[in-house]
C-alpha cells in the first residue's frame, strides 16, 4: 500500500514538473518573442531547423524557404541565430545602406585557423587591421595598373593554348580535359602571383597522372569544402568530450602553415641574395604579394606580422582557383552550347584585338559583349552561390525587420540572379543589350545606374 502511493506521489511530481516546464517554454515562446524578428518555418528544440537545410545544395534550400517565408526569413541551427536574404533591397541594405555594421564575419573553428586568428583581410573584425588590409587589397591585389604589370596571367594565358593546342591531333577532333587545364592555370596564376614562381611545371602538367596529383596535394592543404563544424552550432558537445572535425582542421592547418613559412622564407632568402647581386632582381620581388607585404614588414612589424602575410596568401588560395575554375568551365560550356553566341565573341575580339597578340585586361573595358557573355555566365552559375557570412556588429532593420547583432547573415546571390521580379526568362542564358548580364525587367534596369553609381561610391 505504501509503495502504491510513493509511485502514485512520484508519477504526480512528474507530471507538474512536465506541465511547469511546458508552460515555461509556451510563454517564452507566446509572449517573449520579438515580433520584429523575422519570419521562421517550424523548428525543433535544440537542433531548430537543421533539419530543413541538412540536404545540398543549401542556397536552393534556401530559395525554396524564401518561396514560403518571404525574401528575408530567419533560422535556428543549435545555437546560432541565422538570417537568410534573398532579395536584391535586402541585399543593398546590407551592403550599402549598412555597410560598416555588416562588415565583420561570424567567427567559426575553420575560419580560426584558416584566416591565423581572424588575421586576413576577408575575415579581419572591422578596425584598424581591416581597413588596412582593405587598403593592400584595393591598391596591391585588385586595382588595374596591378594586373597590367603582372605577366602572371599572360604567360600562363599562353601555356594553356599551347597545352590545348598540342593535344589537338592533326587529323581531327580530340577530346580535351579542359578542368584539368583550367585548374592546372588557376594554380599556377595564384602562386605565382604570391610567391612568383609555378605550382605545376608545364612538362609536369603534360603528365596528367602527375598534375593530378599536384592538384591532390594542393586540396588537402587549401581544402575548399571545409567551412563549418558542429561544433560551431552545437558547442555543448565540447563539455562530453565530442572535438568533431577540430582535430583534423588543425592538422591540415599546421601543414598549411609549414608551406605557407617556406614560400616566406625563400623569397625572403632570394631577396637578400638580389639586394647584393642583382638589385633589378630585388624589384621584381616587390611586385609579388608576398615581396609586398615583407617590404611593408619591415616599415611596420608589428602591423604586418607573419600571421598576416600567410593569412592573406591562405586567402587568395581560397578565393582565386575554385572560383576562376568554376568560372570558366560555364563560361566555354554555355558558349560550345550556343555557336551562335560564340561567334559574336570571335567576331568581337577580331575585330577590335585582331589575331597579332592576346586579350589584354586593359582591352575589357571596351568588348561590350564579351563583359556581358562573363555577367550572364556569372548569374546564372555564380561561383559563390551564397555569399560569404556576415554578422552585424550591432542591432540593425534590414527589410523592416529587426537583425540582432551577432546573427549570421547569409545573401542569396544564386536566388536574386534568378529572381522572376527582377529578370524575364531567368533559367535562359540571353545576351542583353545592357552590360548587366541577362534580360532585367524595364523597372529593375530603371535603378541600376543609381546603383552601381552607389556601390562605386561605397568601394
Amino acid at each position: 500500500m505504501l509503495t502504491n502511493k510513493l509511485c502514485f506521489t512520484m508519477d504526480y511530481m512528474y507530471y507538474c514538473l512536465a506541465f511547469f516546464l511546458s508552460s515555461f517554454l509556451l510563454f517564452k515562446l507566446v509572449f517573449q518573442r520579438n515580433p520584429n524578428l523575422p519570419p521562421s518555418p517550424f523548428g525543433f528544440p535544440i537542433i531548430g531547423h537543421l533539419h530543413l537545410v541538412s540536404k545540398p545544395p543549401m542556397h536552393k534550400v534556401l530559395a525554396i524557404l524564401s518561396n514560403k517565408c518571404g525574401p528575408i526569413f530567419s533560422l535556428k541551427l543549435g545555437s546560432r541565430n541565422i538570417v537568410a536574404v534573398c532579395s536584391l533591397s535586402a541585399a543593398e541594405e546590407c551592403f550599402i545602406k549598412n555597410d560598416i555594421v555588416f562588415a565583420n564575419r561570424p567567427q567559426s573553428i575553420f575560419v580560426h585557423y584558416w584566416s591565423y586568428n581572424y588575421a586576413a583581410f576577408l575575415f579581419a573584425p572591422y578596425g584598424h587591421l581591416w581597413r588596412t588590409l582593405r587598403r593592400f587589397s584595393v591598391t596591391e591585389l585588385f586595382s588595374r595598373s596591378c594586373l597590367d604589370r603582372s605577366t602572371a596571367i599572360t604567360e600562363e594565358v599562353r601555356t594553356l593554348l599551347r597545352q590545348i593546342l598540342s593535344k589537338v591531333s592533326d587529323d581531327g577532333a580530340k577530346k580535351v580535359d579542359l578542368n584539368y587545364l583550367f585548374t592546372i592555370t588557376s594554380l599556377n596564376v595564384i602562386m605565382k602571383m604570391n610567391a612568383g614562381k609555378k605550382w605545376v611545371e608545364e612538362e609536369k602538367a603534360a603528365c596528367i597522372e602527375s598534375g593530378k596529383q599536384c592538384i591532390e596535394d594542393v586540396q588537402k592543404i587549401f581544402p575548399s569544402n571545409k567551412g563549418t563544424s558542429a561544433l560551431d552550432f552545437f558547442p555543448f558537445l565540447k563539455w562530453i568530450g565530442y572535438k568533431g572535425e577540430e582535430e583534423s582542421v588543425i592538422k591540415v592547418y599546421k601543414e598549411r602553415d609549414e608551406f605557407l613559412q617556406g614560400l616566406i622564407e625563400e623569397v625572403k632568402r632570394k631577396e637578400t641574395s638580389s639586394d647584393t647581386s642583382n638589385p633589378a632582381e630585388g624589384v621584381k620581388h616587390q611586385t609579388i604579394v608576398i615581396g609586398s607585404l615583407l617590404a611593408l614588414q619591415k616599415s611596420d612589424p608589428e602591423l604586418y606580422t607573419d600571421e598576416v602575410v600567410k593569412g592573406t596568401m591562405a586567402t587568395l588560395y581560397l578565393a582565386g582557383v575554385d572560383t576562376v575554375d568554376f568560372t570558366t568551365e560555364w563560361a566555354m560550356t554555355l558558349l560550345l552550347n550556343h555557336p551562335e553566341r560564340l561567334e559574336r565573341v570571335k567576331a568581337e575580339i577580331d575585330r577590335e584585338v585582331g589575331h597579332e597578340r592576346l586579350v589584354q585586361e586593359s582591352d575589357l573595358p571596351k568588348r561590350r559583349y564579351v563583359r556581358c557573355v562573363v555577367n550572364e555566365t556569372l548569374r546564372l552559375y555564380p561561383p559563390a552561390p551564397l555569399l560569404l557570412p556576415h554578422a552585424p556588429s550591432e542591432d540593425c532593420i534590414i527589410g523592416g525587420y529587426k537583425i540582432p547583432r551577432g546573427t549570421i547573415v547569409m545573401v542569396n546571390a544564386w536566388a536574386i540572379h534568378r529572381d522572376p521580379k527582377l529578370w524575364d526568362r531567368i533559367h535562359n542564358y540571353q545576351i542583353p543589350k545592357s552590360k548587366t548580364g541577362g534580360c532585367l525587367k524595364s523597372n529593375a534596369r530603371k535603378n541600376m545606374s543609381a546603383r552601381e553609381n552607389a556601390l562605386n561610391a561605397k568601394g
